[in-house]
């Protein structure tokens, strides 16, 4: 019998990882900053200006109210099932998803509050207290740590709230994307076209809440 030559299979080498857990939230910051920065420059006082002598009074304003129904059932969700979770009661499937969405906006509100003061924005337009704003007295601009409602427009507390509940929701929930996608899109639709925020509050706030978010799911999983 004749010999037949083979050669050794060679082992298949697989290509390392190298990316840093935290490389994405990373670039995302970076996009949001360089978002923010182009409509800060060149968007926010158009739409402003538009959205005001435009829009007037915005049909479709009351849809800023979808974040304020989220988060109440946020904050009810987080008391009622951690007491459960206490009890060792529904620490999976359905319960646990809203749970961990629930935590997520408690994580976001602090931290867009801290934010708020720490930017001192001013807002589109005068909505409480006489406060300054774009459209009754020319002031826009940011003024860091002055406090107060009147300068508070940065980040968008409502977007900042929709995707942090919406954010983890996402990640659990394939199957209900599209309806999920509804939320923070008729929330930003309500915001804009009722000049309650400038477009860079709006980009800010979701990429604030899509953050928390995102950390939540990696940290606590869904």
């Amino acid at each position: 019998m004749s010999r037949i030559a083979t050669t050794p299979a060679r082992p298949v080498q697989r290509r390392a990882e190298f990316r840093h857990p935290l490389l994405p939230f990373a670039a995302g910051a970076a996009c949001t900053l360089l978002l923010v920065a182009v409509s800060v420059a060149y968007l926010d006082r158009p739409w402003a200006y538009y959205a005001h002598s435009a829009l007037g009074e915005f049909p479709l304003r009351r849809l800023t109210r979808v974040p304020e129904v989220l988060g109440t059932g946020a904050i009810v969700a987080v008391i009622v099932l951690g007491l459960a979770r206490v009890a060792g009661w529904c620490r999976s499937g359905i319960s646990h998803a809203i749970f961990i969405a629930s935590l997520s906006f408690c994580v976001a509100f602090t931290i867009k509050d801290a934010l708020k003061v720490s930017f001192g924005r001013t807002w589109p337009e005068t909505w409480i207290h006489n406060n300054p704003s774009l459209i009754s007295n020319g002031v826009y601009g940011f003024f860091p740590f002055h406090g107060g409602e009147g300068w508070a427009s940065f980040p968008s507390g409502h977007m900042t709230v929709v995707f942090s509940i919406v954010g983890v929701l996402w990640a659990a929930w394939p199957k209900m994307r599209v309806l999920l996608a509804v939320f923070p899109v008729a929330t930003a639709v309500g915001l804009l076209g009722a000049d309650f925020h400038f477009v860079g509050d709006i980009i800010a706030g979701s990429a604030l809440g899509l953050g928390v978010a995102a950390a939540t799911v990696r940290i606590a999983g869904v």
